[in-house]
């Protein structure tokens, strides 16, 4: 990972840059997010770095870069430098994960990131969407 980094269930670095994360913290993004996923069926995405000009118009734009798993995806963009949090659910997601869920998660996020608790902020990010979402038999 590094400062722009899009965290996947692997973990894998993707920038050619040296990452802002420990081994350590890119354990646990790594744990949350394949926690979260696994839970929920929902394939939960995270990126951390600079969402140039409109931040929802860029994380919008990242969002399909999920591939075939977009449409049941969810990105948490993050841009530590820029205060900037945005949540962009697929058109399968959004039906488990709507907008009050997200704003719930951020919130709680958001509140994490002033605190100076990067990693934990995500982390808790990501347990609050996957105990909103449910599990797939679960679905409200």
């Amino acid at each position: 990972m590094s400062a722009d980094v899009a965290a996947t269930t692997t973990g894998e670095h993707t920038s050619g840059e040296e990452s802002p994360f420990t081994l350590k913290q890119l354990e646990r993004l790594d744990e949350a997010l394949t926690m979260a996923s696994r839970e929920t069926g929902i394939n939960f995405s995270v990126y951390v770095g600079r969402l140039a000009g409109d931040s929802r118009a860029t994380a919008e734009a990242l969002h399909p870069k999920m591939g075939a798993k977009a449409a049941n995806g969810v990105l948490l963009a993050v841009d530590p430098g820029g205060r900037v949090l945005e949540i962009v659910t697929g058109q399968e997601s959004v039906k488990r994960l709507p907008d009050r869920s997200c704003a719930l998660a951020a919130l709680s996020m958001t509140a994490a990131f002033g605190s100076g608790d990067l990693v934990g902020g995500i982390v808790n990010g990501l347990r609050m969407l996957s105990d909103q979402a449910g599990h797939p038999r679960q679905t409200r």
